[in-house]
């Protein structure tokens, strides 16, 4: 694995919903690295990865409450245990539970596994919320998905926070997850 600068060179392989992610980021002159690897289903998978992202990357989680009608986006650490009663609290949700697949490709054009922040982008209709777990926003970088598990990208967190969320229109709640 190998730290490369900006867009891959052929982009012939790659699928249109990464190419929009390079799209968006090169358009906010959004400065970022790149990893391409093998499919990384895990937060194991991720281990060499983020050796070499020297990155914060965060676990992804789509969340829904009993009814099906309102949506989350959890970006919370990785090494972290998710606990649904917690966040349920801090948001004031009766009860949270993993949505579908079928959802995560309607709403953010993305496949179970790939699952990133910048699945955001395609959310045109703004279903999904956006909920980050404090500790992600910490490090001076971040790494997430091109909304394809074969790549990970690293950008500045501040650039996340302060120009990529705000250029995607989902403000995002902060928790704090124990």
């Amino acid at each position: 694995m190998e730290l490369k600068k900006g867009r891959p060179q052929n982009s012939n392989e790659r699928l249109p919903k990464e190419i929009r992610v390079y799209d968006l980021l090169d358009k906010l002159n959004i400065e970022y690295h790149r990893v391409d690897h093998e499919a990384a289903m895990t937060m194991e998978d991720c281990v060499e990865i983020d050796r070499v992202l020297d990155a914060t990357t965060c676990k992804n989680l789509l969340l829904c409450n009993r009814q099906k009608t309102d949506f989350y986006l959890l970006l919370m650490p990785g090494d972290k245990v998710f606990q649904t009663k917690e966040l349920s609290a801090q948001l004031g949700v009766s009860r949270l539970s993993f949505a579908s697949g079928e959802a995560m490709e309607e709403f953010l054009d993305i496949t179970p596994g790939s699952l990133s922040v910048m699945g955001l982008m395609n959310d045109k209709d703004f279903r999904v919320k956006l909920v980050i777990d404090a500790p992600v926003l910490e490090g001076e970088f971040i790494g997430f998905h091109p909304c394809i598990n074969t790549t990970t990208l690293r950008v500045k967190t501040m650039d996340l926070t302060e120009r990529i969320i705000p250029a995607m229109a989902h403000a995002p709640t902060i928790v704090n997850l124990p």
